[in-house]
């Protein structure tokens, strides 16, 4: 039966949407890929469940045994979090199931309000009830339209609470959130344990998107002047497994440091900072020794003298859906049969936004048109707009990239029936009856560049300083990973160092 594979690099959408509504969403994508693997691994699989009978409906109609799998993860807010879970259980084999229980019981508006936030008696902001009341009992309010009957008046009572709790501070615990995110990893640590789901081999990227409140430095070539610096409030936290280079996903204090940093929804939780998580840690008696690597890793150098001071907060407000990097980590990934790359975008709340002050320009029935007001007008400037920004603009890169895949596909089928002629012509029957040695392909592919290189004439030389310009620049790219440059030109004089060193020797000819 022919294989393939379907390959899922997932976006999760940031902003204020319930980590329990997101949870559910990546719950699925990993039913589907441990029904994926049972049903490639084993020779007579089993349907245990509807992703299964699918997956076997499929092979009995098309001759497919399709394995379904998520290795490219990326994610911001509520997103990032269960990205990062969800990458886990992908690596590691650990299930989501266990992160329901506790997302339901312990991510609750009443128990992550810091308690020197909590109103100290019924009596605290008596005020505010009858406004909040008001709101809650208009016909058709958000209540009535999004949460079932049977739970609104556990809604109305808690949101009572919460606009009774500490104003003008951050009204939930960074702590607390902290503190439930560490648990949330021991939960699955102490749950069912299965294989990964992925081949041995392949590896898994997770991406999460931060904002860095002070912003660093970063250097910029021009012509004139040659550099400058420029802040940066962007930050990308990049965890990668792959057994091949000895990386893990198995520290689990930066991830949670990860989790934490990329959900600080302003106004709700305060900023985070390392010195959060150390104190946490510290209290509960959990040991980071990978802790200097994270720093060295995932955090910018800046003014502050040190790393335990750097403000992060919520990730969505200036990358709400993190494409490009889920995009670039595309290349150079390891294949064993044909695969089907699909880009998912997750977004939990279609066609609802998450923040609104009203749209702008509407009136009411019989009323002309009116421009936004003051208020309206600065809050969504400062908030609404930047997270709402539409993903069109990476849509149409994947679809520049896509189109020239599918043009290069056609030109390597017009060129497979010329190939494996030259291939019979130049070894003969013998290249398919001997057995592969290192010895072998040694002379098999030194005899193939000969004679590839006779039959291009003028149009080879441009091919070999291609290869050569990519060797150069991976060899350049392994210098700057184990000894960072200083900035471009620090990067481009390496550059030219082993040009130089390359023509010294005469490669280049």
């Amino acid at each position: 039966m022919r294989e393939k594979e379907l390959r899922f690099a997932l976006i999760c959408y940031g902003g204020i949407s319930l980590a329990v509504y997101m949870h559910g969403i990546t719950k699925e994508v990993w039913r589907l890929a441990a029904a994926s693997r049972t049903f490639h691994d084993e020779a007579e699989p089993a349907a245990v469940d509807a992703y299964g009978e699918l997956l076997v409906a499929l092979a009995a109609r098309s001759g497919i045994k399709l394995r379904v799998l998520a290795d490219i993860i990326a994610g911001a807010s509520a997103g990032g979090i269960n990205g990062i879970f969800l990458a886990r259980a992908m690596a590691t084999g650990q299930s989501l199931d266990p992160l329901t229980e506790l997302w339901l019981d312990d991510a609750d508006v009443d128990r992550l309000i810091d308690p020197d936030a909590r109103p100290l008696s019924a009596a605290t902001k008596f005020w505010a009830v009858p406004i909040a009341g008001w709101a809650m009992k208009r016909r058709g309010n958000v209540i009535d339209r999004t949460v079932g009957e049977g739970a609104q008046d556990e809604v109305r009572a808690k949101l009572s609470r919460f606009v009774r709790a500490r104003w003008f501070e951050p009204p939930f615990g960074g702590q607390i959130f902290s503190g439930l995110l560490l648990d949330a990893f021991d939960a699955m640590a102490s749950g069912p344990q299965g294989r990964p789901l992925l081949p041995a081999g392949q590896p898994v990227d997770l991406f999460v998107s931060v904002t860095d409140y002070a912003g660093h430095s970063m250097p910029l070539a021009l012509n004139s002047p040659p550099r400058v610096t420029e802040q940066e409030h962007r930050l990308i936290m990049h965890f990668r497994q792959d057994g091949r280079a000895g990386k893990r996903l198995d520290d689990v204090p930066g991830l949670a440091a990860a989790a934490r940093a990329t959900a600080s929804f302003p106004g709700a939780f305060p900023p985070f900072t390392l010195r959060e998580l150390d104190s946490v840690l510290e209290k509960r008696g959990i040991a980071w020794p990978a802790r200097a690597d994270f720093v060295r890793v995932q955090l910018p150098t800046g003014s502050e003298a040190d790393p335990s001071d750097r403000v992060l907060i919520d990730g969505s407000v200036l990358a709400n859906a993190p494409f490009r990097p889920a995009i670039a980590a595309l290349k150079q990934r390891p294949a064993r049969r044909e695969i089907d790359r699909r880009f998912v975008y997750i977004d939990p709340k279609p066609d609802y936004r998450s923040i609104s002050f009203g749209k702008p320009g509407e009136g009411g029935e019989g009323e002309a048109r009116r421009p936004p007001g003051f208020f309206s007008t600065i809050l969504g400037a400062l908030s609404e707009i930047p997270r709402e920004q539409p993903i069109r603009d990476s849509v149409e890169a994947i679809e520049n990239m896509s189109r020239r895949i599918r043009r290069m596909q056609r030109v390597v089928d017009a060129m497979k029936v010329e190939v494996e002629e030259q291939v019979a012509a130049l070894f003969g029957t013998t290249f398919f009856l001997n057995t592969p040695t290192p010895a072998r392909l040694d002379r098999w592919r030194a005899k193939a560049q000969a004679e590839a290189a006779a039959r291009a004439g003028f149009a080879y030389a441009p091919y070999g300083h291609l290869k050569l310009s990519a060797v150069v620049e991976e060899l350049v790219a392994l210098i700057d990973r184990l000894a960072p440059p200083e900035g471009d030109i620090h990067q481009r004089n390496r550059r030219d160092a082993v040009w130089d060193e390359i023509r010294s020797r005469g490669l280049d000819r």
